[in-house]
């Protein structure tokens, strides 16, 4: 593991392959196939595919592994991004603190200006941060917080819309890391290059599910990806690659 110190570099050069074991799990995630953007999703869950115990509580439902996993994403990628409901619910400072690597662009997706002034993820540390909110929206924060308008519709701003604002800014790969909601947008709408899925050795038996998708007939009709599978200590992470259904932002 002391092979990842200089993984941040590397992976943004992409003059030489990563040091092993780190190709096989993040050189999928240096180029993309649509809109010259790499977007992946990230999502932690149980063995029965819950994110959340029933009154809400997720803290820690991934181990030490899996944090690091996230962390690493974190540290490779120009933005992460989340929706106003984990924002509000968690305060997460959305910093690489568990391993080394530079910290991305904060980005909060808050179509009615709902976030707090005093959110962490908004403290003035030298990061770029920016709150995407429907058009016409002001939301009262502190000075140099970049406040982009974007348009809405049945009250949520259109993935598509979301990646193109941000590749205009100049971040071309891009992590939504929550919530399950978010993650599960941008899925439907083939904003997607990639998923990945932490999944812990518990069993909840009950709470909130993670990936919601819109209801299907028949079962030939589910959304299939390739995957890979690694072990990180005791939990897996299930790669999936959707980069075949992967739309291009006029298209999405």
């Amino acid at each position: 593991m002391d092979s990842w110190a200089a993984v941040p570099e590397l992976f943004r050069s992409g003059a030489v392959p990563l040091p092993a074991p780190w190709e096989a799990v993040f050189g999928p995630l240096r180029a993309g196939k649509a809109g010259d953007i790499v977007v992946v999703g990230q999502l932690g869950q149980s063995l029965d595919g819950r994110v959340a115990a029933p009154t809400g509580h997720s803290h820690y439902i991934n181990g030490p592994a899996g944090l690091a996993h996230l962390h690493r994403l974190r540290a490779l990628v120009d933005a992460v991004v989340i929706g106003i409901g984990t924002a509000l619910a968690d305060d997460p400072q959305l910093t690489v603190r568990r391993v080394s690597g530079p910290h991305p662009v904060r980005v909060v997706i808050d179509p009615s200006g709902r976030l707090h002034a005093s959110a962490r993820l908004l403290a003035n540390d030298g990061v770029r941060r920016i709150v995407l909110s429907g058009s016409g929206v002001r939301p009262p924060l502190p000075q140099g917080i970049e406040i982009v308008g974007l348009p809405k519709s049945g009250g949520q701003i259109a993935p598509s819309a979301i990646l193109a604002a941000l590749a205009e800014r100049g971040l071309r790969r891009i992590l939504i890391e929550g919530g399950a909601d978010t993650v599960s947008r941008f899925l439907a709408a083939g904003c997607l290059d990639r998923l990945h899925l932490i999944v812990a050795p518990i069993v909840l038996g009950s709470g909130r599910v993670g990936l919601a998708l819109p209801p299907i007939e028949r079962a030939d009709q589910a959304l299939r990806a390739s995957m890979h599978v690694h072990r990180l200590d005791d939990e897996v992470l299930l790669d999936c690659d959707l980069s075949a259904q992967r739309v291009a932002f006029a298209q999405a």
